[in-house]
């Protein structure tokens, strides 16, 4: 999430409340549109009145939604009625198998690492210097990180203090 992205404010908000509840069961957030708006300076669009705005894409176009998944979040609820949206943290949940001491990099761990970063496949290949699409057929199964690439994921891994 860029600084002076319209829903930068919103990731910065998040982003500090996860932080501050990290160790907490407090995985929940409820914030009104109202809030919303104030924290982003900007009425939100008319697009916000539906559900699909508020849908936990992962992608370019999305930036409201770059704007949470980035700070750990994901929408849990939407109440229109209410005028309230509901945030719950981010837990990945993937099976990381180990052999020994090392992760088996197969679709569920690399994608658990790269929810980890919270990072897009993009910004994920960028990263690791590959393409997107190399990335993405990783996580669909496809085919699985050659050795020399999955002792460099070993290192991001422990650099990015990825436990799972």
């Amino acid at each position: 999430m860029k600084p002076g992205s319209k829903y930068y404010p919103l990731f910065q908000y998040l982003q500090q409340r996860h932080i501050e509840t990290a160790d907490s069961s407090n995985a929940e957030l409820t914030l009104t549109l109202t809030g919303i708006e104030r924290l982003i300076q900007n009425p939100l669009p008319p697009s916000a009145g539906k559900s699909a705005w508020w849908s936990n894409r992962d992608s370019v176009g999305s930036l409201q939604s770059t704007a949470w998944i980035q700070a750990g979040y994901h929408v849990k609820a939407v109440d229109f009625e209410q005028q309230t949206v509901t945030f719950q943290k981010f837990q990945a949940d993937y099976t990381v198998q180990r052999q020994g001491d090392a992760i088996v990099w197969n679709r569920d761990a690399v994608r658990s690492l790269r929810k980890h970063m919270s990072l897009t496949q993009a910004k994920f290949a960028q990263e690791l210097g590959v393409r997107r699409q190399t990335v993405s057929e990783w996580e669909n199964g496809v085919y699985e990180p050659d050795r020399s690439t999955a002792k460099h994921l070993e290192r991001v891994a422990e650099q990015q203090g990825f436990e799972p």
